[in-house]
This record gives structure tokens, C-alpha cells and sequence, in this order.
């Protein structure tokens, strides 16, 4: 199954460009009419990863250039230097480059290229010179991570742990094309089960290559490490001295796997091979200290994930949701301690989630958290007393924008920041002051070249007498003497936060560009606002949320610049149902729908869907539960039953690779708009999951997206 390396293999990169900003992407019409588009938008550079150098002095990052033509991308590294702010392309772009890391002396990058034809390990030093083949693994690598003093590292690759395809259990029939189950989780997101999952290996580094490669999962479990469906290395880490090895893990298969969150933490050691899980079980007080304090959700079933070992390796954080079933229940920062196996709640008085956890130093903690509407880098000490209680958060950014991800090494600091106007880009930031610096320009050629929209950000006044931010963006150039055709945006998720952040997918700036209100209101069960108001939408689709749009449109809709007869609404996967569902509820204030990926026909999609826990905890349960009256009421205000009210146009799009809102949904719902009558139209995107990834889908789906509502709010 593998085949390591036994010669390491040199190379030079071929001239790159001297800067990631790229100027000369845009045509001299394009810079004339000054007007963000669809083919604008698709120039743009796609900062990814970015890592500050062990000693501050060096950030290494990404970024990634579309080619519409051949429909795809290219991912580029580069390197800046942090005193004097020079930058250095590291790669070109006749191959991938991504996952950059250091090591731990600041002398070596590593990272993942399919140069030599499959993604492998590669490493190079910080100006470029003796790149070198860490790997050379049959199939390629998913992902990987060196360990601390450069002896280990650990990949993930696909491995065959179960027969799923006929031609596996009958090996005379090697033509036949047919998958076998006998139980639940048939596909899952966007893939078929056909007996390959994700494992992490670990092997030795030598100058030959890797040696010694161990499957620490075992070669017959039939689980993913890291988790589906993201896959998300960050999930692994190595413990400071290189001996250990924590990473999530979710070891269930089948009707359970589909029934639970239920991941843990485990640790294995390398010197004998062991495995521990930390989560559970855990009984009684190894520490013997009764005042130790202790994991509440000892036996829990929510999600445990991320491990981050502490600089002194004493100490695992780790994120860790609660509730059993609810995969958005809010994200708990967690410290485990590796001597008295104690646990501590660190955000326990912090009403909002963790992510992105880096450890400062042994005894403090930055993350990155979801506070109305924004993302912001936050702090905590690990109080002397050892209580959670005793933790206090403090936010050290602020500003109306959205923090994506940080580096933190020897005191600096460098973040990605984006806002609704702006994608991703790279900032030194100043966290004792709270200030931050610009260093990478990577769009700088459109942001000088293409008018934006002003973003507002209003409180506009629920039902219940609530206050809900919402972000109205206006067209360029806009008078507000004219009148103009207005979108009422729907968030997917259900939890998920509209933040004043960038969207390839949904973008607000692209809306208004082409002369369109847009209202993006963080309705009921939008994260950042505090546990009541994300958890309120569950169980209660059709409800206080459904209001909260309408609060929303309707507040907007009194401005004198609102073209109240043409207004539109749109929205994807929780959203898309928000459509739907609206369709049959909208009193007459739209004039166009678009529903992309939404859920039309509870009864039908319970059945269909892949993570029943999911619809689970946001229905109440099964359709089957007569005496469940929460489930009740979600399937009596599925939006299928109110389609005798439908009376507007309506554009439908899926994706056939969408195991997660299957594309029938959409089916059930083109099929009911055109027997009753109403303009439809469908778009069926045959190699797209749930969202549009791939360039020319992409432009393909602006190109409908937009002549919809020109022609329904504009003729």
C-alpha cells in the first residue's frame, strides 16, 4: 500500500513572479467601466495558509490564480520577510504548492506539491534553494505534519479498509459496477462509501526518505483520521518532543456514525505504540484530588477536536461541543492535563465559540471567535486556581471584519483579515496594541482599479423586540434619489454567521455591482449573538427566523430608495428552504426567487440525506414519531405543503453530487413550480456537491444567477 522514498530527490524551481500581487490581470475595458463582475472576480489571487517563521522573522503563504479557460487553478508559495517586508516566490506555477510548515529551527520549509505528478512531501530553505522529495507515497499524500527536531512525520492517504464494490466480493464479475451496504452512511457529502478512508501514518525522516511507515488507525478500520467530510489536518498534532501524536477521531460506522457527533481525542505514543483515548472513558479521579476539576461530558457524544499541545507538552486544548446530535452547539475551549488527566472549561462565562486555538505560552491561550457578526482574536489565562469558573476572555482586535486565521510565533503575530469589500489579506498584528499592519497586496491591482459598494451595518428591531445586525450593501455610485431593485439575502447553515466577510459563492459586492440592494440579515440561529439566539431556529424552522427575515426586508423596504415592486430573495441549502419555504409566506413582496441546493420536502429528505443527527436535533426527529411535537410541527410547515400559494417565478439550482441536500429536492421542486404553472427554471450542475466550486461552473452560475433577476426586477 506504500512505497516510500528510498532516494531524496532534488529539484529547482523554475522564475516566478516577483510579487503575489500579479499586476496586468485586468483589461483596459475592465478598468474603464470600473465594475466588479463575475470574469473580475475570477482574476482575483486566493490567499491561502499562511506561518510565521519560528522566530517571527519570516511568514511563508499561498496563493491561488484561476485559469477560466482550462478550468482550474494554481496554488503559488511565497515568502515575506517580516523586518523589511521584501517578498520572494518560492514556487511557479507549473505545478501546486500548498500546507506550508517550518521547522522548528526556521531553516527548512516544508510543504505538499504535485510536481512529480502526485502530491508529495517536499521541503526547501526560506530563499528558495535545495528543494528536496520528502516522500514519494503510491497515490499521493492528503496531508501531512513533520514533527518537532525534523525525525518524524505523520501523512494521511486513502487506504482499502472494506469492500463495498461487487467486483471486491465477486472477483469473477470485474465489470459489474454495483455497491453493496448493510448499513447506513452510503455516501456521505459529495462521495460514495467504496471502502477507502482517510488514515494517519506515521514514518521516520532519513536522508533516504521516509522508512518505517506505521497505520496508526489500523488497516482494517473503516473510519476517516482526520474526520470527514473537510479532512482538516489541523485535527493532527504533534506533541513538542516529538514522542506523541494526538488527532480526532470518530470510530463509529454505519446507523451510528449517521446517529452521532460523537468524536474523541486520542493520543498514541510512538515508542510503544499505544493509544489513548482522553475523552473516554472517564471514571473516578486518577489525580485523587477531590477539588481536581473534571470533564462534565465524560461520557458525552458531541464532537472533540483540534488538539493543540502546550509549548511544555503538560497540556492538550482542544475544542468540544456538549450537546449529543448537534454539530453547531458552541464550540468549548477545553485543556486537558496529561498528569492528573483533569479537564478544564476555559470559556465556561464566554457565550461564543472557539476556534483556530494557538498556544501563547504555557499559560495562556489566543483563539479566534464569532462576536456579532465578526471574527476577532481572543485570549485566555488558565486561572492559578485551576477552575473554569475563574477563566476570564478578553478580545484583543476589533473593528467590523472578519479575522480567517492567524500565526503566532515568538511574540508576532500575522492574521488574515477580509471584509464584505475586500478577500483575504495578510496583517502583522499588534496584540497587546491592537493594531495591524497591511504586508501583503495580493488584489491590489482590482481594489485600485473597481468600485465597491458602501457596506452599512444596521439593528433593525425583530418581532419579539430583539435587536438583529443586518448588513445592507449598496450599489456603487449609489443616489439615493433613484430606485433600486432590492435582494433579501438567506443564510445557509441554519448556524451560520453572515460576518462582514468575503464570498467567492454568494458575493454581496457582485450583487450590488450589478445594480442591486442587498439586505443580509443574521437571523435567529446565526452564531455570534449568544447561545439563545443560535439555538433558538432548531426545532422552530418555520418560525421566529422566518419573521426575522421579513423584519429585515421590511425595515429596508421603507427607505425611499427600496424599489418595493422589485424585490427578489435568494439564498443556498438552509437558505434555498428559507426560499421555499418564503414562496408560500411572502404576502406578495417578491417579484423572483432563487433557491440553490434548499430543502423542499422534509418527509422526503430525512430519507435521503446522509447525517441524521443533524435533522435530528433541527427537526426534532423522524417523521415516523407521532408523539414527538416538535417533530410534528417541522413537518407540518414543510414548505412542499404550502405550494398551492406559490404565484412567482422561481430559479432552482443543485448540484447531482449533493449527498448532503440531495439534488431530488430540487427536483420535487422545479416539478411542483411547473405543474402549477409558474415561470422555473432549473439548473443541474452534474459534477457540483452542494456548493459550485469549479471556474466555468462558476461562471455559468453568475451568468443564470444574474439574467434571473434582470429579468424579473429590472424589465
Amino acid at each position: 500500500m506504500i512505497a516510500s522514498a528510498l532516494t531524496a530527490v532534488e529539484c529547482s524551481t523554475a522564475p516566478a513572479p516577483e510579487s503575489s500581487s500579479n499586476e496586468g490581470l485586468l483589461t483596459a475595458e475592465e478598468i474603464s467601466a470600473a465594475r466588479f463582475t463575475p470574469e473580475v472576480m475570477w482574476k482575483m489571487g486566493r490567499l491561502g495558509e499562511a506561518a510565521l517563521s519560528p522566530d517571527g522573522s519570516m511568514a511563508v503563504y499561498t496563493v491561488t490564480r484561476y485559469d477560466m479557460q482550462a478550468n482550474k487553478g494554481t496554488t503559488v508559495m511565497y515568502l515575506h520577510d517580516m523586518a523589511t517586508g521584501k517578498e520572494l516566490p518560492l514556487t511557479d506555477d507549473t505545478s501546486n504548492a500548498s500546507a506550508p510548515q517550518w521547522d522548528s529551527g526556521s531553516k527548512r520549509i516544508y510543504f505538499l506539491s504535485d510536481r512529480s505528478g502526485s502530491m508529495q512531501v517536499w521541503s526547501m530553505n526560506p530563499d528558495g534553494g535545495d528543494v528536496r522529495q520528502i516522500s514519494d507515497i503510491h497515490e499521493g499524500v492528503e496531508a501531512y505534519g513533520t514533527a518537532p527536531g525534523g525525525q518524524k512525520i505523520f501523512f494521511v492517504k486513502k487506504v482499502h479498509a472494506a469492500n463495498r464494490r461487487s467486483a471486491d466480493i465477486y472477483k469473477d464479475m470485474d465489470k459489474s459496477k454495483a455497491r453493496i451496504y448493510d448499513d447506513l452512511m452510503c455516501r456521505h457529502w459529495n462521495y460514495w462509501d467504496e471502502g477507502e478512508y482517510s488514515h494517519i501514518f506515521i514514518a521516520d525522516i532519513t536522508p533516504e526518505g521516509l522508512a518505517n511507515p506505521v497505520d496508526i488507525i489500523g488497516e482494517d478500520a473503516a473510519w476517516d483520521a482526520p474526520m470527514a467530510p473537510y479532512f482538516d489536518a489541523a485535527e493532527i498534532s504533534w506533541s513538542p518532543d516529538g514522542a506523541k501524536l494526538a488527532y480526532t477521531c470518530k470510530k463509529l460506522t454505519g446507523t451510528a456514525y449517521a446517529l452521532s457527533t460523537d468524536s474523541d481525542i486520542y493520543v498514541y505514543d510512538t515508542a510503544d505504540g499505544s493509544t489513548v483515548n482522553i475523552n473516554k472513558p472517564m471514571t473516578g479521579n486518577p489525580s485523587n484530588d477531590p477539588a481536581a476539576p473534571r470533564l462534565d461530558i465524560a461520557e458525552a457524544e458531541g464532537y472533540d477536536r483540534y488538539p493543540v499541545w502546550s509549548p511544555d507538552g503538560t497540556k492538550i486544548a482542544f475544542r468540544s461541543m456538549a450537546t449529543p446530535g448537534y454539530e453547531s452547539d458552541k464550540d468549548r475551549l477545553f485543556i486537558y492535563d496529561t498528569a492528573s488527566e483533569s479537564m478544564t472549561d476555559l470559556t465556561e462565562n464566554f457565550d461564543h465559540s472557539a476556534q483556530n486555538v494557538v498556544w501563547a505560552d504555557n499559560g495562556r491561550l489566543l483563539f479566534i471567535s464569532a462576536i456579532e457578526g465578526t471574527q476577532q482574536i481572543c485570549s485566555v489565562v488558565i486561572p492559578e486556581s485551576g477552575r473554569g469558573a475563574d477563566a476570564a476572555v478578553d478580545v484583543l482586535t476589533e473593528g467590523d471584519h472578519h479575522i480567517s486565521s492567524f500565526s503566532y510565533a515568538n511574540g508576532k503575530c500575522i492574521a488574515a483579515i477580509m471584509t464584505i469589500s475586500r478577500d483575504n489579506e495578510l496583517y502583522a498584528i499588534d496584540l497587546a496594541g491592537g493594531g495591524n499592519e497591511q504586508i501583503t497586496f495580493v488584489n491590489k491591482e482590482i481594489y485600485d482599479n473597481i468600485r465597491m459598494g458602501e457596506v452599512q451595518k444596521r439593528w433593525v428591531a425583530t418581532t419579539d423586540g430583539k435587536q438583529m445586525l443586518t448588513w445592507v450593501i449598496l450599489p456603487p455610485d449609489f443616489d439615493p434619489a433613484k430606485k433600486y431593485p432590492t435582494l433579501l439575502y438567506c443564510e445557509g447553515g441554519p448556524q451560520s454567521t453572515i460576518t462582514n466577510g468575503w464570498s467567492y459563492r454568494w458575493n454581496f459586492q457582485l450583487m450590488a455591482a450589478q445594480g442591486y440592494v442587498v439586505v443580509a440579515p443574521n437571523r435567529r440561529g446565526c452564531p455570534s449573538f449568544g447561545s439563545e439566539w443560535r439555538e433558538q431556529i432548531s426545532g422552530d424552522y418555520s418560525g421566529q427566523n422566518i419573521s426575522d427575515y421579513l423584519s429585515a426586508i421590511d425595515d429596508v423596504a421603507r427607505e425611499p430608495w427600496c424599489d418595493t415592486d422589485h424585490m427578489g430573495c435568494v439564498g443556498a441549502s438552509y437558505g434555498g428552504y428559507s426560499v421555499y419555504y418564503l414562496a408560500g409566506h411572502h404576502e406578495g413582496r417578491f417579484k423572483a426567487f432563487i433557491s440553490h441546493c434548499g430543502i423542499f420536502d422534509f418527509e422526503s429528505m430525512y430519507g435521503q440525506t446522509e447525517e441524521l443527527f443533524f435533522i435530528n436535533h433541527d427537526y426534532g426527529g423522524p417523521y415516523w414519531n407521532k408523539e414527538n411535537a416538535t417533530a410534528m410541527r417541522s413537518y407540518e410547515h414543510s414548505p412542499h405543503k404550502f405550494v398551492d400559494n406559490w404565484d412567482t417565478p422561481i430559479l432552482i439550482i443543485t448540484g447531482e453530487y449533493d449527498f448532503r441536500i440531495p439534488y431530488t429536492q430540487s427536483l420535487e421542486a422545479f416539478t411542483a413550480a411547473r405543474l402549477k404553472g409558474i415561470d422555473a427554471r432549473l439548473v443541474e450542475f452534474e459534477n457540483e456537491g452542494h456548493q459550485v466550486f469549479k471556474p466555468q461552473n462558476s461562471m455559468v452560475w453568475n451568468r443564470e444567477f444574474f439574467g434571473w433577476l434582470d429579468k424579473y426586477l429590472k424589465e
